[in-house]
């Protein structure tokens, strides 16, 4: 006779860590690393239905972190200075002990490096009707390893 399984575990996305060059972001809330293929698509004579191949592809991401420490001022600051540009290797780690995937497979870990912060970078939030300043950085992302 075999046991049934009722419920089953998915991962939680609340179990997992979060590192920026290997220092643990303790004050992190969310973080999402996408891969987009740059697809291109045609077809020959006579196909009735077109191909796709990919050319290339475009590595994101974004972290979401209670602001607790002047880290982004710093890294702002050293590129005015030097005029270099910042790049930051970023890791996330999903270990939901858990969760089926964790059962059958161990923790997740996805390492990116290459990255370089894009878009709006809050230096200051005041809201008279806010709680918690939020801060959203995104990235573009070379490589993960």
């Amino acid at each position: 006779m075999s046991l049934m399984q009722y419920n089953k575990n998915p991962i939680s996305v609340r179990e997992g860590k979060a590192f920026i060059d290997g220092v643990e972001v303790l004050d992190s809330v969310k973080l999402e690393i996408k891969f987009t293929p740059d697809v291109w698509t045609g077809r020959q004579l006579g196909e009735r239905t077109p191909s796709s191949r990919w050319l290339g592809c475009q590595i994101t991401g974004s972290m979401t972190r209670r602001r607790s420490t002047p880290w982004l001022r710093e890294a702002i600051k050293h590129y005015n200075k030097t005029k270099e540009t910042p790049e930051f290797t970023i890791q996330g780690i999903m270990n939901d002990e858990n969760s089926e995937f964790f059962a059958n497979n161990g923790a997740e870990t996805i390492t990116c490096v290459g990255c370089v912060l894009t878009g709006d970078l809050n230096l200051i939030n005041l809201d008279s009707g806010g709680n918690v300043v939020d801060d959203v950085i995104a990235f573009n992302i070379k490589d993960i390893v």
